[in-house]
């Protein structure tokens, strides 16, 4: 079967989701013109209302509409969402869930590109790095003892403390697996039992911050989370520890952090913020102990592609009458991104 399918996300994004290769197999699952992109579904042009008025699955990514329970009225076929990205909870609601619309996400493959993101930070922050090319840069070729000044420095039986055994967190584990490593998670949704299967040690947050040379975020915004990493806990962390956040901002009090980091007491390496995109007179820009990026953590450039290669699969699953192989379901969104 091909099903009517609409594609519907935010301005450039089908673009660079879809590469010829996926663009020509969507054509090959799909009986819909699939040139077409929605940008607006509760009150869209005339074509876009056509094809919403027969679109079985709607092909979502970043920026896509909210499905509300008037865009779903217009849309009396549609029967499931697609994802090809990470969390639906600005897209998917109550109303999605009640009309009993199947949905499916590109999370675990999403989530792979922040994992590696946040290897590649834990391994830089042990071995100093952030703070050596500051400090190189200000030597500016004099003479120095590198062995004296980094003694303690290295990947080898420090620590690392994972906060939230999400998909991320555990793509995490699983990288860090190689490496001479001690991992401590703090998960509370997680027992004893389940930690030694993962290979780690579970603990409470205090003494995860207490003990890690790293701290690595991967908790759902939720909620609960919210400022899950404050002046407490940032308080713990000992001296010349890093905090890696590739969760979401709100997970940290962003206060308390900047307090510590302008004292150069621990560093940061932080992807996500809040707000998003800091004000021109943060802090955060400057301090040469913190690493600050675009969220970028997540697929980018080709890393799109994988995403859309997930979403067809997921696509071509529906076709075949099969259920689709990355559900989501409403319950697990109360503790989930």
């Amino acid at each position: 079967m091909r099903p009517d399918v609409l594609l519907a996300m935010g301005p450039g994004v089908a673009e660079r989701l879809l590469g010829e290769a996926q663009r020509t197999r969507l054509e090959g699952l799909a009986r819909a013109d699939c040139r077409l992109v929605a940008r607006e579904l509760a009150a869209p042009d005339p074509e876009v209302a056509a094809a919403l008025a027969e679109a079985e699955v709607l092909l979502t990514c970043w920026g896509a509409p909210p499905l509300t329970a008037e865009v779903l009225a217009a849309a009396p076929r549609l029967r499931a969402v697609v994802h090809a990205a990470g969390s639906v909870k600005q897209l998917v609601t109550a109303a999605c869930w009640e009309r009993g619309i199947a949905v499916s996400s590109a999370a675990a493959v999403n989530a792979l590109p922040v994992a590696e993101y946040t290897l590649a930070a834990i391994l830089f922050a042990n071995k100093r790095v952030l703070h050596t090319a500051h400090r190189y840069r200000a030597l500016r070729g004099r003479p120095h003892d590198w062995l004296r000044e980094l003694d303690g420095a290295g990947n080898h039986g420090h620590t690392v403390g994972i906060v939230g055994a999400s998909r991320i967190g555990r793509r995490v584990i699983e990288l860090l697996r190689p490496f001479a490593l001690r991992v401590l998670l703090f998960d509370p949704y997680v027992d004893d039992e389940e930690a030694g299967l993962l290979g780690v040690r579970r603990v409470p947050l205090a003494e995860l911050c207490a003990g890690s040379d790293v701290v690595s975020v991967h908790a759902p915004e939720v909620p609960a989370t919210r400022h899950l990493i404050g002046a407490r806990e940032l308080a713990l962390m000992p001296n010349g520890a890093t905090l890696i956040n590739t969760s979401r901002g709100s997970l940290i009090d962003e206060a308390a952090l900047v307090a510590e980091v302008s004292s150069e007491r621990i560093a940061a390496v932080l992807d996500v913020t809040e707000p998003e995109l800091p004000p021109a007179d943060s802090p955060l820009y400057a301090l040469p102990n913190v690493l600050l990026t675009p969220h970028i953590a997540g697929s980018l450039g080709t890393e799109l592609h994988r995403m859309a290669d997930h979403a067809l699969d997921e696509l071509e699953r529906y076709g075949k009458g099969l259920p689709f192989a990355t559900p989501v379901h409403r319950e697990e969104l109360n503790h989930s991104a």
